[in-house]
């Protein structure tokens, strides 16, 4: 025993002093790490550490590593050494960046969410804010590729090309697909030319109907009535032709259009669409002064067309918004259907006549 002590004196230290020293980092990090978290769930109760965490276990797996390597210089030659020693520094290096990019990426996040919060605190667009924020912590994370791959000869030169400014573009039109660029470009368009914005009501088609809950990079989000989210690329919802009921004035004119026969009093169907349309606590008026002074009717009823089997009757009803609006045709094509029903006024169905021919 006394013979081993003695032949590996120096590496039986070194390898306890590496031990111990693993063992003091993974503590440092740990307390960091609560402390970090403290002070995270103090100052944002609502926004759960997850980088924190990543960055903790990343630091403990580095130093496991970096133990387990140091370790090693025990039983390598010199001719191994130089080697060995550079692999440790890359692996050191490579650690480093890493937390520095969750770091950074953290940091970013953050001021974007307080920046967020004070403009829906003061009743401001936010849609421009939450699309540079993915845009933002897309470059963090970009950023830290890079300096992750300069620790490798082979890759500087990319590496260097990349970090310029046209190289940048150069990598990302060579990585990305020609669809990706085109949603990235489609909601930068959506940002600044601002077609639409979060919150609003949007239709993109019958079955598209929604509000719009969130843009980011790719594609744009709409919840519909049925609360289910609708995800549409950018690159799509650009080129659709779309209605947004939040663009300018919030007040929203509603067709109610109803088919009469032919036999039934005309007149009479209008007053009654006029009656229940008037009485009922959407409608706004709408009328000019000039309207207003001449005693004009707040619900303007019109025969629109002449069809196969029915005469088609519109009123035009005014609601503060969209969704007083659906609410207030879904109301009156019930209360329009008792009252023509009370009235003797009959909506056409079709008729079919079957003629059997005998032998």
């Amino acid at each position: 025993m006394t013979e081993f002590w003695t032949n590996h004196k120096e590496a039986i230290i070194y390898a306890a002093i590496v031990i111990t020293i693993v063992l003091i980092l993974r503590f440092l990090t740990k307390k960091l790490h609560h402390w970090l978290e403290k002070r995270t769930q103090i100052k944002y109760p609502n926004d759960a550490p997850s980088n924190i965490h990543l960055a903790q276990k990343i630091l403990n797996a580095l130093w496991l590593v970096l133990g387990i390597m140091a370790l090693g210089f025990i039983f390598i030659d010199e001719e191994q050494y130089k080697t060995a020693r550079e692999n440790f520094y890359i692996v050191l290096y490579l650690g480093i960046v890493a937390v520095l990019t969750l770091f950074a990426a953290s940091l970013v996040q953050t001021w974007f969410k307080r920046s967020i919060k004070h403009r829906v605190a003061n009743n401001e667009d936010t849609t421009s804010y939450k699309f540079l924020r993915y845009i933002a912590i897309f470059a963090v994370y970009f950023l830290g590729g890079i300096l992750m791959l300069i620790a490798f000869k082979s890759m500087r030169s990319f590496a260097a090309t990349a970090l310029g400014g046209a190289g940048i573009v150069a990598v990302v039109a060579g990585v990305a697909s020609q669809e990706a660029l085109s949603n990235l470009v489609g909601g930068l368009f959506i940002i600044f030319f601002k077609p639409f914005k979060l919150g609003d009501i949007i239709k993109v088609d019958e079955s598209m109907v929604g509000t719009v809950t969130d843009i980011t990079l790719r594609h744009t989000i709409i919840r519909n009535y049925e609360n289910k989210m609708i995800v549409i690329p950018n690159a799509i919802i650009n080129k659709e032709k779309l209605i947004n009921y939040d663009l300018g004035t919030h007040i929203c004119c509603q067709w109610i259009e109803v088919g009469i026969s032919y036999d039934s009093d005309i007149d009479l169907a209008k007053r009654i669409m006029r009656e229940e349309c008037e009485d009922h606590p959407n409608l706004i008026d709408h009328r000019s002064e000039l309207e207003k002074y001449n005693e004009e009717n707040k619900v303007v009823v019109r025969v629109i067309a002449l069809g196969d089997s029915s005469v088609t009757i519109r009123a035009w009803a005014w609601a503060s918004n969209y969704n007083q609006a659906f609410s207030m045709k879904c109301d009156l094509y019930e209360s329009i259907k008792k009252r023509f029903d009370k009235e003797g006024i009959e909506i056409p169905f079709p008729h079919r006549t079957l003629i059997f021919k005998e032998n």
